[in-house]
């Protein structure tokens, strides 16, 4: 007798679910930091980078890119297709200021690609450099809605600031902060770990949802300073430099021209006169400029050995055919290093200066994890041959980036040259052209701005596609140029921020004394030919059309300094507190959430001392390249030792203190500027400040840790993670505003106590 049949159930996708359309690609958008425009070797560069040259000539390389010459506006721009200062981006997150071109925050009316593409159906997923939530909003507690996820991303691994130590990063996975899975005595290094996450995560949704196509942002965190890596990979280019940043040019621009990534007849400018002349430095200079471009030769071949990785994967598993992949530079070389080079960046931002002497002395080190190098700005100037200026300016060498476009399946035309005029602007609006994907008219009920962007699509299969437009304005600190109708303006301003620059760059300091220049756009590729005085008309309608392009994108008022945006700055949410109270055995506190310690503070460690001593840190911030630790040594004694970018003060008590409850501290008085060591609130020894006290220590710094050290040490004194040994109760931190409020509470207390007694 044969039982009933088997019950076959129905399986229903939901309703609700978004679906892409059958076919659609997976979309990999890869974002190099402060890369020039001739620094990968298919736009003339002789180092090696076999694996994003693959791309190239299994796709498209576009010569005539732009971006905004900053890191922030550029990726708002990227993920909005919308300008930068019309989303609030006009410069960098870490400084949002009151203006509405400039508060570092998306509007809803403009919502990012990962948004729209989750929405359409896509797993989002970002692994690195993030740098585009405000200050005061990256603490572990938020808000989240300027966090990755909060713009859309469904997964996410990186880091939230401009940079961050590649051997021990800030990090965070998702929405909170975590530590990198290895030290850097354990050859860790945060490209590689990068590339870990990307491969994991899209191996997670492949093996989960194999036909779900994904959007992954990639931004690694190089090439921008610290130039960090392995000395295997130095090694390779040993001596590849010696022949200076000039010859170095020179080779570069002619490999450009066989190649045609720039175009016959263009002109090679001379060196300017604020880059040094190679031949007349000295032997131990040259030794010492040609061992900063190895190692960021090396870091670039090491990072290029990574996307191989990813790319590899990719292939593996059957994906790569059909993956739009696009890899682009944020900006052009970045000259922050200044004239001599740093081997710590934050001396950049810090204005401490740099000599020829200490950096020799870090010749051995240059990349390592004792020093956080940023090249000379010989080598930037080089890098985006033939192009004049970096970084920071709107002249084509800020603002003029590599592109590369690569998707089997749809570019037919594998290992050509597109010269249309394209811009960051364009990229979400081709990504989505590509998924099939239109602009949304509302998201969450808000009407969408139309974008100002244009697809790329058709300039990808066509080679005689029009240009997405004709007219584009640029500005950067005060750097402003359009590009219009053939023609391209540049004002000469230079702006504040770099002391060098400011010291040695010819041109103007003052918006209404500001020179426009004029070159042919599309005929003179290197802004060689000024034709200003023999077109004042054109300089005339152009000047005034940058104005109405400005008034239009919230540009205004224009500001070109660095320090001074401090005044206007978006403060935040919650008051930072001038008392704080922090326990042992949380993560590390992030140092947007510390009171202001520039003005002077009392730091105390509540602590019991055993009956045989105590060893270990008390609490620590940042590292070497800036920070602060409060330990015992080995003997017991109290340290405070203070990294000012690299320069370091120390004082150490004479005696370790005595066993029983404690109270172990360091007072620093901005005035007269002296560190004071207390026990038991006595002064027990102290020292003179040797500098400025930072404002801040430093970009995605390790946080303040308590009971034990993470990552990299502040000295050499002692080695993390250096746990104290003793019991540890909590730290306390008071401003002076905090102390008089703490002494009026007291008398308070006294006064009331006395009342009641009466």
């Amino acid at each position: 007798m044969s039982g009933p049949a088997p019950h076959t159930a129905a399986v229903h996708r939901p309703e609700s679910a978004p679906r892409p359309a059958p076919g659609s690609p997976d979309v990999v958008v890869i974002v190099l930091d402060d890369l020039g425009f001739a620094q990968l070797g298919c736009y003339g560069s002789d180092m090696d980078t076999p694996h994003m040259d693959g791309l190239a000539s299994g796709g498209l390389r576009f010569n005539r890119f732009h971006v905004t010459a900053m890191c922030s506006p550029t990726r708002a721009s990227l993920l909005t297709g919308r300008n930068h200062h019309a989303i609030g981006m006009g410069f960098l997150v870490d400084l949002p200021i009151s203006y509405p071109g400039y508060t570092a925050r998306l509007p809803k009316s403009a919502a990012p690609l990962p948004r729209v593409l989750r929405d359409a159906g896509y797993s989002t997923l970002a692994v690195g450099k993030w740098h585009l939530t405000p200050r005061w909003e990256r603490t572990a507690s938020g808000p989240f809605d300027r966090w990755p996820l909060g713009y859309g991303f469904e997964r996410f691994y990186g880091f939230l600031q401009g940079d961050t130590n590649h051997w021990a990063p800030h990090l965070v996975r998702d929405n909170h902060y975590t530590e990198p899975p290895a030290g850097p005595d354990e050859g860790y290094h945060l490209s590689e770990d990068l590339a870990d996450s990307a491969i994991r995560m899209i191996q997670d949704q492949h093996q989960a949802t194999p036909d779900k196509p994904f959007f992954l942002y990639f931004p690694l965190g190089a090439m921008h300073a610290p130039h960090h890596v392995a000395p295997e990979w130095i090694e390779r280019y040993r001596g590849r430099f010696d022949q200076g940043w000039e010859r170095w040019r020179e080779e570069t621009f002619a490999r450009q021209t066989a190649s045609g990534v720039v175009p016959a007849g263009t002109t090679l400018s001379e060196r300017p006169p604020w880059i040094p002349d190679w031949r007349e430095l000295p032997s131990d200079q040259r030794r010492l400029f040609s061992r900063m471009q190895e190692v960021y030769a090396g870091f670039l071949t090491h990072t290029d050995a990574q996307i191989g990785r990813l790319l590899a994967f990719l292939e593996r598993i059957g994906r790569l055919d059909n993956t739009l992949v696009l890899l682009l530079s944020d900006n052009g070389a970045s000259a922050e290093g200044g004239q001599l080079g740093t081997p710590n960046e934050h001396r950049f931002t810090a204005r401490s200066g740099d000599t020829v002497e200490a950096n020799l002395a870090a010749y051995e080190d240059w990349g390592g994890p004792a020093t956080y190098p940023h090249y000379a700005w010989g080598w930037a100037w080089a890098g985006n041959t033939p192009l004049r200026l970096w970084k920071r300016y709107t002249w084509l060498g800020g603002t003029r980036a590599p592109l590369i476009a690569h998707w089997p399946r749809r570019i037919r035309e594998q290992g050509a040259l597109r010269g249309q005029f394209a811009h960051a602007v364009d990229l979400m609006p081709t990504i989505l052209d590509a998924c099939g994907v239109g602009r949304p008219e509302q998201v969450d009920g808000v009407a969408q701005e139309p974008f100002d962007g244009r697809s790329l699509l058709g300039v990808l299969d066509d080679p005689q596609a029009p240009a997405p437009r004709d007219t584009q304005y640029f500005e950067m600190l005060g750097s402003r140029s359009l590009v219009h109708d053939g023609w391209k303006a540049t004002t000469d301003h230079v702006s504040h921020g770099v002391a060098d620059e400011e010291r040695l760059l010819p041109g103007s300091r003052d918006f209404a004394a500001d020179r426009w220049s004029l070159f042919r756009f599309h005929e003179d590729f290197a802004e060689a030919h000024d034709l200003a005085d023999e077109h004042p008309d054109v300089v005339k309608e152009l000047a005034a059309r940058w104005d109405a392009e400005a008034a239009a994108n919230q540009v205004l008022p224009l500001d070109d300094r660095m320090q001074e945006r401090l005044s206007a700055m978006i403060g935040p949410a919650w008051p930072l507190p001038d008392r704080a109270v922090y326990l042992p055995g949380g993560s590390p506190v992030h140092d947007e959430a510390l009171p202001l310690l520039f003005g002077g503070f009392t730091l105390t460690a509540d602590v019991e001392v055993p009956a045989e001593g105590a060893a270990g840190v008390l609490c620590a911030l940042g590292d070497l390249t800036g920070g602060f630790v409060l330990y015992a040594d080995a003997e017991g004694r109290l340290v405070f030792a203070c990294s000012r970018a690299g320069d370091l003060d120390r004082v150490v008590a004479p005696q370790a203190p005595a066993p029983g409850r404690r109270s172990l501290g360091v007072r620093f008085d901005a005035d007269p500027g002296t560190y004071t060591l207390l026990v038991d609130d006595k002064d027990v020894a102290g020292c003179a400040l040797g500098g400025p006290f930072p404002f801040t220590f430093q970009h995605g710094g390790t946080g303040l840790c308590m009971g034990r050290d993470r990552g990299l040490p502040v000295e050499h004194g002692y080695r993390p993670p250096y746990p104290w040994t003793g019991v540890l109760h909590q730290v306390v931190i008071e401003t002076p505003h905090g102390r008089a409020a703490a002494a009026r509470r007291a008398l308070k207390d006294e006064i009331e106590a006395a009342i009641h007694a009466d």
